[in-house]
């Protein structure tokens, strides 16, 4: 008999760990996926986004459709809010790879896609605000992955001189977050085609 998998698109709001328990030793309040959704039982996300980061995150009951996801087969789109006008020299840095910290080595980043935004995206408000204009300016990038290692968009800003204040993923593939709002989860029948 087929088991019947279970697949959900949620807008990750800031603030929240992208697991179920809390894995800490320490006793702390971290705000956890469960809390937004009754999920069923082994209900995994597929990747995860930092506590502070926000947006598109899948999650499934199905370990083999995790893998392929998480995979280099399969395109990651974030947009960064970073701290200053970002250079068009920046943008090349990132696009063609650079070096940032991963386990305690240095690794260099794949090349990817990047480019300035001409606008500020039209995505909801935070629940924090980061800060406002007096703090000087900043600029919008989209970062397109085919990898994700731990905290490394905001690593390769910051490697690229431009530390990331609000980072949204906003595409897996072919699904995007288009109009859901913080906390929305949506169940579907499949992930990605």
């Amino acid at each position: 008999m087929e088991i019947k998998h279970q697949h959900f698109i949620l807008y990750k709001p800031d603030g929240y760990l992208s697991q179920f328990v809390n894995n800490q030793t320490k006793r702390t309040k971290k705000k956890l996926l469960g809390e937004l959704y009754s999920f069923p039982e082994n209900t995994m996300a597929i990747g995860r986004l930092d506590e502070p980061s926000e947006g598109l995150l899948l999650l499934t009951t199905d370990g083999k459709t995790s893998e392929f996801i998480r995979s280099n087969k399969v395109e990651k789109e974030y947009l960064a809010q970073v701290d200053g006008m970002i250079t068009s020299e920046a943008i090349e840095q990132l696009i063609n790879g650079v070096e940032i910290s991963y386990e305690g080595t240095t690794y260099k980043t794949n090349t990817c896609k990047a480019y300035k935004l001409k606008t500020s995206p039209s995505i909801p408000e935070r629940r924090k605000k980061i800060r406002d204009e007096r703090h000087g300016p900043t600029s919008w990038i989209s970062i397109i992955l085919r990898e994700g290692k731990f905290r490394q968009v905001r690593k390769m800003t910051a490697a690229v001189g431009f530390a990331t204040l609000r980072l949204v993923r906003v595409r897996i593939g072919n699904i995007q977050l288009s109009t859901m709002q913080p906390g929305e989860v949506i169940e579907v029948n499949k992930l990605l085609d």
